[in-house]
């Protein structure tokens, strides 16, 4: 089994810094999987793409009130709804604009967790952190030697330039800037790294602030060594509730919505909702899943997607009650009556759904069965009075399992730890082609029950086990 020693990561890291301010634990070995799951992930990736895609129908077909199945009737504008509430009519427009009819991002990124049951999908991100991480670290533990890595040791950049340069296939060599703004700003240099190294390829790949786009007629340009160069390709690493504080968002909009700048991932605020999950769950769009994914894809996600509810506080007639968990054993009919189910009822997840800064990274969850009653109520009570503006997703937790991986303590001596883990598979969409091109893993210690990157983590790559093997 390759390894790697302490000081090897830590003098790489150390002379090729790929997020501010932030650390992690080190491991000598990337994560094992066996062919099972590397099988099972695959799948995943082309779920996640045909998921994407039905949800482009499912948005479009809300707005203009027209009937969601062939065969039977169903109007839904409630979707809709829900999916452009709280966010500025302008943005609204551009996501309608018929220009951007089936656009989807060329990257996604869902979170896995690894639980007794197999793996559990609690989100979906189309402006996913860790690509140049994850490029960094393949390229760092395959050592030029090992195949084994996910990916291979430079197949991320490799990738994430096939699939933006895709959509602009009328340009040979085109010019993209990955554009990220101050809120984005800790994952900066993993995206100077990268675009350095497609640069040293011969890949016309910068890194911009928004206030470096220069508005020329209906160009967008960037200096390029002294020279304003018009931008063929914009990766947009920023999300869309921040857009008020991009100075030149008014120009990138217009730029896209003409066709002389393509921008990636396409400016659709619904498709940064968490809450996406909660409609592949939900009754009465049953019939519109089943009809809009392939069989296969419907399963997947129906198997791996933890059920979830859109906390949308509403009146009911006196006999209705709440499509929601119960509390003391009963049904509910307000939200806030969640505040007294017991702490068994309680292993549910309230989160931000999106277009809202606590619904970046980990800042808005509350895991009810890891609080104290008055933080549960507190979390539901934020939850219902934000609805106006910021609807919130209640989702059923399923708790990661304890495995074991070897991890270096801070003298460089490594041990196994007991830990749980979040697989972050990285799948390019290139046409209706999807490939997994890396997986960045976040082991936490056993006593975290919400994993993200922290200090105490371990972040890296994952390599696929030989058939006769088994993983942990």
């Amino acid at each position: 089994m390759p390894t790697l020693d302490y000081q090897t990561i830590k003098a790489s890291l150390e002379a090729q810094p790929l997020f501010e301010d932030k650390t992690w634990r080190l491991s000598p070995e990337a994560w094992p999987l066996t062919p099972a799951q590397l099988k099972e992930i695959e799948q995943i990736g082309q779920a996640c793409r045909d998921f994407y895609l039905a949800l482009d129908i499912l948005y479009r077909r809300s707005w203009e009130g027209k009937n969601l199945l062939r065969n039977k009737e169903l109007v839904a504008p409630w979707v809709a709804d829900y999916l452009d509430r709280g966010k500025p009519m302008r943005v609204i427009e551009h996501a309608r604009h018929p220009q951007f009819k089936g656009f989807m991002p060329q990257i996604l990124r869902p979170d896995l967790l690894l639980t007794e049951d197999g793996f559990a999908l609690t989100e979906m991100d189309s402006v996913p952190g860790g690509i140049g991480l994850t490029d960094f670290l393949n390229g760092l533990y395959a050592g030029g030697e090992d195949d084994a890595v996910i990916g291979g040791a430079d197949g991320m950049r490799q990738s994430f330039y096939r699939a933006l340069a895709a959509t602009a296939p009328d340009k040979s060599d085109p010019l993209i800037a990955v554009v990220v703004s101050d809120e984005a700003v800790t994952y900066r240099p993993e995206f100077e790294y990268l675009a350095a190294r497609l640069r040293e390829e011969g890949k016309r790949v910068y890194v911009y602030h928004p206030t470096d786009i220069m508005p020329l007629g209906r160009t967008l340009c960037v200096n390029v060594d002294g020279n304003p160069e018009p931008i063929d390709i914009i990766y947009r690493f920023f999300e869309l509730f921040d857009l008020g504080n991009v100075s030149t968002a008014q120009f990138i909009l217009e730029a896209a919505e003409s066709g002389d700048v393509v921008v990636t991932p396409p400016m659709k605020a619904f498709q940064e909702e968490k809450l996406n999950l909660a409609l592949l769950h939900h009754h009465v769009l049953d019939d519109f899943w089943r009809e809009n994914l392939p069989k296969r894809s419907y399963k997947t996600l129906k198997k791996i997607v933890p059920h979830s509810w859109i906390m949308d506080p509403v009146e009911l007639p006196p006999n209705a009650v709440l499509d929601a968990p119960h509390a003391q054993g009963k049904p509910i009919r307000r939200w806030e009556e969640l505040g007294e189910a017991t702490q068994k009822e309680r292993n549910l997840i309230i989160k931000a759904s999106g277009f809202h800064e606590l619904a970046w990274g980990a800042r808005s969850v509350v895991l009810g069965s890891d609080v104290s009653k008055g933080d549960w109520q507190e979390g539901i009570a934020n939850a219902v009075e934000m609805a106006d503006s910021t609807l919130h997703v209640l989702q059923d937790y399923h708790k990661p399992k304890r495995t074991p991986h070897p991890v270096y303590n801070e003298e460089g001596k490594a041990s196994a730890m007991e830990g749980r883990l979040r697989l972050c598979p990285f799948y390019m969409i290139e046409g209706d082609a999807v490939s997994l091109n890396g997986i960045l893993a976040t082991f936490c210690p056993a006593d975290k029950k919400i994993i993200h990157g922290m200090r105490d983590a371990a972040m890296l790559p994952c390599r696929a086990l030989p058939a006769a093997d088994r993983a942990g």
